[in-house]
């Protein structure tokens, strides 16, 4: 019999866990599975999905750039999949449709707080960008009891477009890039932007490190280094980079797709030495 077919889909992809992560839970269990990478354009990425699908695939993680893509091909959707606008699960249904599925905000949230024991009630929180990435855990965010969350991307029309999906806007507001040395100190700053995996700097003002700051990066490995430098080297109380939040949010898929729920701490910790 052959193994059940699953994949993670992006652009680059090359350099994705998700593999090892998905073979290691599986392992867990016994469970036989056939899961790889692969790499689409945007333009190619709908037409992949239902090619992958249509030859028998069961499950897809979906990560940058297809987010958006994903949650739109899909023929229904989660809620919190729904209130992002984006999906980084795909599940082939029994009828032949898609579901989708976004576990990325529940999956940092459980990293930082069962694993780092973060209590994030009560924190003034700054957002790093308002693509897809910042779509999957604002809401989280705020469902863990931040106090405020301020959304500054440097396209303020995206912040703004993120802040009223959100709707709250006595907790969840925007400002410009341009005023960040000047709004303030935070508890919490998350790095939601692209910039580590192009390579970038963000080049920010060391006076947003409030005296107990917690900053956390969603990307892992090489593409957080820059951004967890400029947080140690701002005082910054922890700095985390976002490992066990892609282990989580794996997990969940998993969880989804096999109806098990796997013990993540080995595979983080594998994970972490490795790296």
């Amino acid at each position: 019999m052959q193994p059940a077919q699953f994949a993670v889909f992006g652009h680059p992809i090359g350099h994705s866990l998700s593999p090892q992560i998905h073979r290691a839970f599986a392992q867990q269990f016994g469970i036989s599975l056939d899961y790889r990478t692969i790499d689409a354009t945007p333009a190619d990425f709908a037409a992949a999905v239902r090619r992958f699908f249509a030859e028998d695939g069961h499950g897809a993680n979906v990560t940058v750039p297809h987010k958006a893509a994903a949650f739109a091909l899909a023929d229904t959707r989660s809620e919190a999949a729904s209130r992002a606008g984006s999906a980084n699960v795909l599940t082939r249904l029994p009828d032949g449709r898609l579901a989708a599925h976004n576990t990325d905000g529940a999956g940092m949230v459980r990293d930082l707080t069962e694993r780092h024991d973060m209590d994030l009630r009560g924190h003034t929180a700054l957002l790093l960008g308002a693509g897809g990435a910042a779509h999957g855990v604002a809401w989280n965010l705020l469902d863990a009891g931040v106090e405020t969350l301020t959304i500054v991307n440097r396209s303020p029309e995206a912040a703004d477009a993120l802040a009223d999906a959100i709707g709250e806007p006595a907790r969840a507001h925007t400002r410009y890039w341009e005023d960040l040395a000047s709004i303030g100190s935070y508890d919490l700053i998350v790095n939601a932007t692209s910039a580590g995996l192009l390579g970038v700097s963000l080049q920010l003002p060391f006076s947003l490190l409030g005296a107990r700051a917690l900053c956390y990066d969603l990307s892992y490995g090489a593409a957080a280094a820059s951004f967890l430098a400029w947080a140690k080297t701002a005082g910054a109380r922890y700095a985390f980079d976002g490992l066990g939040m892609l282990v989580e949010t794996a997990a969940d898929a998993f969880e989804l797709w096999h109806g098990q729920r796997p013990d993540t701490e080995p595979v983080y910790q594998l994970l972490r030495s490795a790296t």
